[in-house]
């Protein structure tokens, strides 16, 4: 399925439209067939790959009990239990990236937390850092100890060896003092 193709439709939708597609989209979700057909491919302790819509990720997990309707998993990476729908699990190990082609900087759907990404500051200084939060219209990035807030129209991904470098000699500084995984704040 192309999904840049996809979301470049939703995006000339209505809100009503979109509403009306969101409506269908759960009702064949909800079939039991669906349920039944990853329930029967899954085994209690077995490890998952799922996706996190608030990260705008997938996750690595084990099965620790399979429920009417979800199913609850123990994330590997934070250790919290999480009760997720049965059509999270990714049992096919398909890509979940979608790459749209904003005309400017980098769509809120091409990035996920934890991804180095980078931004020219209102002084004109390169600057690159690892996203802690994904909002809205902008994402929160911790560049060294420092908090940012930068539109995505605003981002781009760090592929020069010079960039990458500065941003991963960032990222070890912040693994040496122990900062959690998790966001610091609402930005």
């Amino acid at each position: 399925m192309n999904f840049s193709e996809t979301i470049a439709n939703l995006n000339r939708a209505s809100a009503f439209e979109l509403y009306r597609l969101r409506a269908a989209i759960d009702r064949i979700l909800d079939q039991p067939d669906w349920t039944m057909a990853v329930r029967s491919r899954l085994r209690i302790g077995q490890e998952i790959q799922y996706f996190d819509p608030v990260a705008n990720r997938a996750q690595q997990g084990q099965l620790l009990e399979m429920r009417r309707k979800q199913a609850v998993v123990l994330d590997i990476a934070t250790r919290k239990r999480w009760l997720i729908s049965y059509a999270a699990i990714n049992l096919d190990g398909a890509d979940v990236e979608i790459r749209e082609k904003p005309v400017h900087g980098l769509g809120r759907n091409e990035v996920a937390e934890g991804d180095v990404v980078g931004f020219v500051d209102r002084d004109q200084q390169q600057r690159s850092g690892r996203i802690v939060r994904l909002n809205d219209k902008t994402v929160t990035l911790l560049c060294g100890q420092q908090k940012w807030r930068v539109a995505y129209g605003l981002l781009h991904r760090v592929v020069d060896g010079d960039s990458a470098s500065v941003a991963q000699r960032e990222l070890r500084e912040l693994d040496v003092q122990h900062l959690p995984a998790e966001p610091l704040g609402d930005g």
